[in-house]
C-alpha cells in the first residue's frame, strides 16, 4: 500500500527559521534570481561579441515541427510543478535538485561568459500558416538565437526527471517512464523548433551526466538508498507489495 506523503508545514515560518534544518533548503531558492540576472545580463546587456555558430550536418535534416511547441512550453509547468511538490512534500529530494541545478546551470553561465554561441536554424518562412506558428513567430521575436549551448531546456528537464527518480513518490515504473519520456519530449521539441542544434543537445546531456554523479551518485555511494532502475521488475513480497 502506497503511503501518503506528509506535507511540509510553512505556516508559521519567519526569517530567522530559515537556518533550521527543516526550513533551511528554502535557502537554495536564492540560486534563481542571481542565475535570472547574470543570464539576462549575458542575453541583453553584453556588448557585441564574436559569437561561435553553433551547428552540425544533422540539423539540416530535421525538418521544423510547430507541434513540438507544446512539450517545448510544458517545460515550464515541468519545472515549477517539481519545485512546488518537492518544497510541499519532499525537501531532501528538492536539495538534490537544487544542487543538480546549480551545478549545471552555473556552469551553462560559464559557457555562455566564456565561449558565447548562436545558431542560425529558424526558418525564415513557415511551411505551415496556423496558431502555433504565428506564436513561434512572435516568440522567434522575443527569444534571442545566442547563448544556446548548452540547451537549458535539456538541461532544466533532466533535473526533473532525476529529481522525479529519486523521489520516493515517483519511484514506482509508471511514474518513472511518464518523466522520462517528458523529459524526451522536451529535449527533443527544441530541435524541432529549430531552438537549438544537436549540438546544444549534446553538450547538456554530458554536463548533466557528470552533474548526476555529483549530486546523486555520490550521495548514494554514501550510504542512500539507490532507486531501483527503470528497467528492473520490482521485487514482490509473499501477497503484498510495498512501494517507499
Amino acid at each position: 500500500m502506497e503511503t501518503k506523503p506528509t506535507p511540509i508545514s510553512y505556516r508559521h515560518l519567519r526569517l530567522k527559521d530559515l537556518n533550521r534544518p527543516e526550513y533551511s533548503h528554502l535557502k537554495l531558492l536564492a540560486y534563481w534570481p542571481v542565475f535570472g540576472l547574470l543570464f539576462f545580463y549575458a542575453e541583453r546587456l553584453q556588448p557585441m561579441r564574436d559569437y561561435h555558430v553553433v551547428h552540425c550536418a544533422l540539423d539540416d535534416l530535421i525538418p521544423f515541427n510547430e507541434l513540438f511547441l507544446i512539450p517545448y512550453l510544458f517545460w515550464f509547468a515541468f519545472l515549477l510543478g517539481m519545485h512546488l511538490y518537492t518544497l510541499r512534500y519532499d525537501a531532501e529530494t528538492f536539495r538534490k535538485m537544487m544542487h543538480f541545478i546549480i551545478l549545471t546551470y552555473s556552469a551553462a553561465l560559464v559557457l555562455f561568459f566564456l565561449f558565447p554561441t548562436c545558431q542560425h536554424l529558424r526558418p525564415a518562412v513557415f511551411p505551415r500558416d496556423n496558431a502555433l506558428t504565428r506564436f513561434m513567430a512572435g516568440f522567434y521575436q522575443f527569444d534571442t538565437n545566442t547563448n544556446v549551448c548548452p540547451s537549458l531546456h535539456v538541461v532544466g528537464s533532466l533535473a526533473v526527471v532525476f529529481a522525479a527518480w529519486h523521489s520516493p513518490r515517483f519511484r514506482t515504473r509508471g511514474w518513472r517512464t511518464a518523466f522520462a519520456v517528458a523529459g524526451g519530449l522536451i529535449s527533443v521539441s527544441t530541435v524541432f523548433l529549430k531552438q537549438h542544434s544537436l549540438w546544444d543537445v549534446a553538450a547538456a546531456l554530458a554536463i548533466c551526466a557528470v552533474a548526476y554523479d555529483w549530486c546523486y551518485r555520490r550521495e548514494e555511494a554514501r550510504g542512500s538508498e539507490a532507486p531501483e532502475p527503470l528497467w528492473s521488475p520490482r521485487k514482490r513480497r509473499a501477497g503484498t507489495q510495498t512501494v517507499k
